[in-house]
């Protein structure tokens, strides 16, 4: 069973647990911005889904934002409860990944308006990604995990690309 719900013990109840092994993925950023400012994880995991909402589910930045606060609510509480039964963490963080996301969410960030609520988000989110020189979509090999995000993924079918 793949999926970060599978944490929660009362979804796999029918499942012994003895057959389980649990593998909590989070994206903890290894670099700083300086010695005094350290990148939040939860501006990685925006950016992340701004991309893919945008890539494979036809959402706009502005939804994706709009739809956050909902998003988090759910983590703090169907998600990050369970996050310390897993039996391992994987940290999916790559330190190039903000220079690639960059040249991909800047754009969409961009079509959000100063007469639009999530504005300032945007804004915050773009003055963010001002600290990172871009790097080309090529330069990710085709089994980065970030190609999850960004598609192009070896492990994926060309139509879900």
């Amino acid at each position: 069973m793949e999926g970060i719900h599978g944490l929660n013990d009362v979804l796999t109840k029918s499942i012994p647990k003895g057959r389980k092994f649990k593998i909590y993925v989070s994206a903890l950023t290894q670099i700083n911005l300086d010695n005094q400012n350290r990148i939040p994880t939860t501006d990685v995991r925006i950016l992340r889904r701004i991309m893919r909402d945008y890539r494979c589910r036809g959402r706009s930045a502005i939804d994706t934002i709009r739809l956050w606060p909902s998003v988090r609510r759910g983590e703090e509480k169907n998600i990050f409860p369970f996050q310390e039964s897993a039996d391992v963490m994987f940290n999916s963080a790559l330190p190039y990944e903000l220079a690639v996301i960059k040249q991909i969410v800047e754009p969409v960030l961009k079509e959000i308006t100063p007469d639009m609520p999530e504005y300032s988000e945007a804004q915050r989110l773009l003055a963010f990604l001002n600290y990172f020189v871009p790097l080309s979509v090529d330069a990710v090999p085709l089994n980065s995990i970030i190609r999850e995000f960004i598609g192009g993924s070896c492990f994926l079918s060309s139509v879900i690309r």
